[in-house]
């Protein structure tokens, strides 16, 4: 798809158009026709722990997928079938990923922190029939495997000896053939394609299905939001078991013409290795959630060579201030904001011909008919804030929008409750300026209403953490008898700070400098670490539900 070349966001959503074919398969249509016409194109390059670097082609992974689909295929996977892929950001995983596509089988890519009653939960659940995971996992997958009947076929990646029971990943392809060619049976379109498992930071994670049109709508993100042009170098930090992986490490990337960028680094994140790896890769364009940026500009920034890093962006929670002014004071590069959830693309972003305006998300982008929705499912004008919505286009099913989900799998009733009135309801808060610009809140369940007011807890989060003392902040309400809901920071101090009654006198003060002052926290606890999912988001949930359980003691 050729990028539009447009100097407004008006003629970017005057020109854009995104037509999907009614028989399209990634696996197919867009990488054995990039390996067919270049198949020597450099399509990923890899660097592992121990910082070995592997550049891959799109002929590579033509004839890997396809000799992995014949294996499988031989081994009795097949279209419909669900596979659970636990791969941490290893090559295998955009294999396994395409190899899957060209079966018609559905993968469930899995973060690495599974314990094995996650891994039971979600195999039983999602009737996972087979397993493709990297040695180190399979002590987990094996302590959970007696409990789930489902599974057939076990398959283990890497150099260890596979236990009784499981295939050898190389030793499965070794003899199997590099071609796997289309039949009137393959599965395209608005088949089934990927099942995604949402984060679950309010409840047991959702099932969330995409169709064969989901790469499409990754074309916004990879060719506009992250910049790309034929040949740059891009590099979004995430594990591979959430989608925001394919966010930045696949469709979107390739679709514009750039090469992933692939660091498989394993333990404790280190932001000085970060940049050095941005440094002597040469790496272009960047995505990284906020928090990473604030370890970034903890570290002095001129040492080190980043001249090859023409565009940043990030999505995941809300950028502060502070960050956005440092970074860009550093290295003359702003950061883009966006916004999307499983369940979608990049619906909202700011993009490089769009002025950016820290704390917002941007404009909705073209393809997302987005409307503000108050508590009675009515639009709100400019500066009023509500639900954010996607007007559906048949009005009552989410077909026809490339990049939203069918819905969640096996679970008609909860799709029922986002799926409504002719509208997929995000359970996001948001209001819009008079530009258009959209400015998050949270999550409908995160808002505190407080003495008459209703509080958003980012923009509470953005101010604490501009202040030095803060790496990370969570704020929540708690029960108050004058003000219904009190405003309380949960936070976790940098090195050289100690908490006290002063520090704190010191935060609430800093907050209300930085935004309005009735939102500053009027509790503020602090704590070694933040509950988190395993995707890394805050469960301001959990911190609710642990102090409603003090008072009632």
């Amino acid at each position: 798809m050729e990028k539009l070349r447009v100097n407004s966001y008006h003629d970017f959503v005057a020109a854009f158009k995104n037509d999907v074919p009614a028989d399209y398969n990634f696996a197919y249509d867009f990488l054995d026709a990039q390996a067919a016409a270049e198949p020597d194109r450099l399509a990923l390059i890899h660097m592992d722990d121990a910082g070995q670097r592997r550049e891959l082609s799109f002929e590579f992974f033509r004839a890997e997928s396809a000799r992995l689909a014949s294996a499988l295929s031989a081994h009795g996977v097949k279209k419909g079938d669900r596979v659970m892929l636990v791969l941490y950001r290893r090559v295998e995983y955009w294999v396994a990923m395409l190899a899957l596509a060209r079966l018609g089988a559905l993968p469930i890519p899995s973060p690495s922190l599974l314990t094995p009653h996650d891994i039971e939960f979600r195999v039983n659940f999602a009737h996972v029939s087979c397993v493709i995971c990297e040695d180190s996992i399979t002590a987990r997958m094996q302590a959970a495997r007696s409990k789930c009947p489902d599974l057939r076929l076990m398959v283990q990646v890497g150099t260890s000896a596979p236990p009784d029971g499981w295939v050898d990943y190389e030793t499965l392809k070794a003899a199997a053939a590099d071609q796997f060619p289309r039949t009137k049976d393959t599965a395209c379109g608005d088949d089934p394609m990927v099942i995604f498992f949402s984060s679950g930071t309010t409840g047991m994670p959702k099932m969330v299905l995409h169709t064969h049109t989901y790469p499409f709508g990754h074309v916004v993100t990879g060719a506009y939001w992250h910049d790309l042009e034929p040949g740059d170098i891009h590099l979004t930090l995430s594990d591979t078991g959430w989608a925001k992986s394919v966010w930045g490490k696949f469709y979107g990337q390739w679709l514009a013409g750039g090469v992933v960028f692939v660091w498989d680094f394993r333990g404790k994140f280190e932001p000085r290795e970060l940049l050095r790896t941005l440094s002597v890769h040469k790496v272009t364009t960047f995505c990284a959630p906020p928090t990473v940026y604030r370890f970034l500009v903890r570290e002095n920034l001129r040492e080190f060579d980043l001249s090859a890093l023409r565009h940043c962006t990030t999505a995941g929670e809300l950028l502060n201030d502070s960050v956005f002014t440092d970074w860009q004071k550093a290295l003359n590069l702003p950061i883009y904001e966006g916004y999307g959830q499983t369940e979608t693309t990049l619906q909202v972003a700011t993009l490089p011909f769009m002025k950016p305006k820290p704390g917002s998300l941007g404009r909705a982008m073209p393809g997302w008919d987005i409307v503000l929705l108050n508590d009675e499912d009515q639009p709100c004008p400019p500066g009023e804030e509500g639900e954010i919505c996607i007007r559906l286009k048949d009005g009552e099913t989410t077909k026809g929008i490339p990049g939203l989900f069918i819905g969640y799998l096996d679970e008609p009733e909860r799709t029922a409750k986002v799926v409504r009135g002719g509208f997929y309801h995000t359970g996001d808060k948001a209001w819009v300026d008079e530009d258009g610009y959209f400015w998050f809140l949270g999550r409908t369940d995160d808002l505190i209403k407080s003495s008459g007011y209703r509080i958003g807890p980012f923009e509470v989060e953005s101010a604490l953490v501009s202040h030095d003392a803060i790496i990370e902040a969570a704020v929540t309400g708690v029960p108050d008898p004058v003000r219904g809901m009190a405003v309380k920071a949960t936070v976790v101090l940098a090195p050289g700070f100690t908490p006290g009654d002063e520090l704190t006198k010191t935060l609430q003060d800093h907050v209300k400098t930085v935004t309005a002052p009735y939102k500053y926290p009027r509790i503020i606890e602090y704590v070694n670490e933040l509950p988190k999912t395993i995707s890394g988001k805050i469960k301001r949930a959990e911190i609710r539900a642990r102090d409603q359980e003090r008072m009632d003691i």
